[in-house]
């Protein structure tokens, strides 16, 4: 196969599925502009009087000194203004070195299977296009195979790499640009092929709801043992606490917070969790959100102290907490999120048992193993008619069965290696995809289509569970993080909710 006019071969490699083809695209090259990056010159008049009577030596040495003095003067008087001037003027910094790009020919980057899918790599050096670059590139269905392998010689900065997926999921993009003294570049851009088309890989157990009905009673039978000591915040507009609460296992640990002065019965409820890690609960997430008026309680996540020192946190994340993600993971009775879901459901004790809960709403809300918790929470308790859960993880663990990505923490390996068939049986139990099915509430989430922490394939095959009302915000050139306009989405939907609920409770 020949690619463009160049006629540079391609090596194609395992691509039963994904079929490519290249071609150059040309560039229009910008013109560079030339400007003085320190703005305009700054000229110093010196006039030094003679001095009658003085000998050569002298007079040198009076001139030397005379023109410091005034040069000194005049630098402290204008230094401002010139650099002021070289902010205004100078042009912004470009990175060092090149900057090396991947992205679909559609903003959206939705397609349907089979359609071809156009990948644009550029490399430019400041606003210069870099040209006679070689750059190799992989496409993947969503990091794993099939694969194909190519490289291509840049033309004006770009070229551009097509193909297609047979299936819906992801079709991925990821180039390499090896430069000079060991410099090397790498970009992902990531297209969704019929995403509401992707299924589980595997059915709910049939057992699911039984077995975390068992669970449920257990935690039933320890008495909350609520403690609550106050906790001194900045704004005295929130009354802050840590609370503390028994569960099975480890204890709920969080801090509470509300709005000063709120009558009884009068507040939505929020129960904020955390990402992947170890740390203490956030006392500004739970009063920024009482700021907003509302009831919160930002949890930790494994039932710690709170407020301890940083060493304390990572000393445990070194130790006894090193292998959490993945511990017990050979039996649903030993995965250590057991506890960790549990006390979800006592949390949700803990705050609808404040009597400023308006007794209607109370949302769950967070990113990553946060955002995993708050699918989870919506289908273990009906008590929650709201979540949103950002880039969420623990989705569609047992994707690997059908030749699928698998979400973190990769409690099995990814293709091509064999499933371990108790992990399979274990962690179903545990997956947010089969928690979504349970789900009553409506909720969204995000996604990010170059995610490799949690693959949109997985993002997409919960949020195709959930049987409600929902709403999920692509995000197609967001790695595994929270961009500020998926942020901002969850928040204001989140606070929709809430005066959505207040409005009807108030209509006769």
């Amino acid at each position: 196969m020949h690619i463009g006019s160049g006629g540079q071969a391609l090596r194609r490699l395992n691509a039963s599925r994904i079929r490519t083809d290249l071609r150059f695209q040309r560039a229009p090259i910008s013109a560079a502009t030339a400007e003085n990056p320190f703005g305009p010159g700054i000229e110093f008049r010196r006039r030094i009087p003679s001095q009658l009577g003085m000998t050569f030596t002298r007079l040198r040495t009076l001139i030397f000194l005379r023109a410091s003095c005034l040069f000194a003067l005049a630098a402290v008087c204008v230094a401002p203004a010139a650099t002021a001037g070289a902010a205004a003027k100078r042009p912004a910094r470009s990175p060092a070195g090149p900057v090396l790009s991947v992205t679909a020919d559609r903003a959206e980057a939705i397609y349907a299977v089979g359609e071809r899918v156009a990948f644009t790599i550029r490399l430019g050096l400041g606003p210069q296009p870099v040209n006679d670059a070689e750059v190799a590139w992989t496409l993947s269905k969503d990091g794993v195979p099939p694969t194909t392998h190519g490289t291509v010689r840049l033309t004006n900065g770009c070229a551009t790499v097509t193909g297609t997926l047979d299936e819906p999921g992801f079709l991925q993009c990821r180039a390499l640009f090896h430069g000079t003294n060991r410099l090397t570049r790498t970009a992902v851009a990531g297209a969704a092929i019929d995403p509401l088309q992707i299924k589980p890989s595997l059915p709910v157990p049939a057992d699911f709801d039984e077995f975390w009905s068992a669970q449920k009673t257990k935690l039933a039978g320890v008495p909350v043992n609520a403690r609550l000591t106050a906790a001194r915040w900045r704004d005295t507009n929130a009354v802050c606490f840590d609370l503390q609460a028994d569960a099975a296992g480890a204890p709920v640990s969080g801090y509470l917070a509300r709005p000063a002065g709120a009558m009884p019965k009068s507040l939505p409820a929020i129960l904020t969790v955390h990402g992947a890690g170890v740390r203490s609960a956030n006392l500004s997430t739970a009063a920024a959100w009482a700021g907003r008026g509302m009831l919160a309680l930002d949890l930790n996540a494994h039932g710690l102290p709170n407020g301890m020192s940083e060493s304390y946190y990572t000393n445990l994340a070194a130790t006894t907490l090193k292998d959490y993600r993945t511990r017990g993971r050979e039996s649903r009775d030993t995965v250590y999120f057991r506890g960790m879901f549990l006390r979800l459901v006592r949390a949700i004790d803990c705050l609808t048992a404040q009597p400023e809960w308006d007794g209607r709403t109370l949302v769950v809300h967070g990113s990553s193993q946060g955002g995993a918790q708050s699918i989870v929470a919506a289908g273990l308790d009906p008590r929650v008619t709201f979540f949103a859960a950002g880039v969420p993880a623990m989705c569609d663990h047992t994707g690997v069965v059908a030749g699928r990505v698998n979400g973190w923490p990769r409690f099995l390996a990814n293709p091509p290696a064999p499933p371990d068939t108790n992990v399979v049986l274990a962690v179903r139990y545990y997956d947010a995809m089969n928690f979504a099915t349970r789900a009553r509430c409506p909720g969204m989430l995000t996604v990010g289509f170059i995610d490799t922490t949690c693959p949109p394939t997985s993002v997409y095959a919960a949020y195709n569970a959930l049987p409600g009302t929902k709403y999920i915000f692509n995000d197609p050139p967001s790695t595994h993080t929270v961009s500020a306009r998926a942020g901002d989405a969850m928040r204001r939907a989140i606070l929709a909710h809430a005066e959505a609920s207040r409005q009807a409770a108030s209509r006769p």
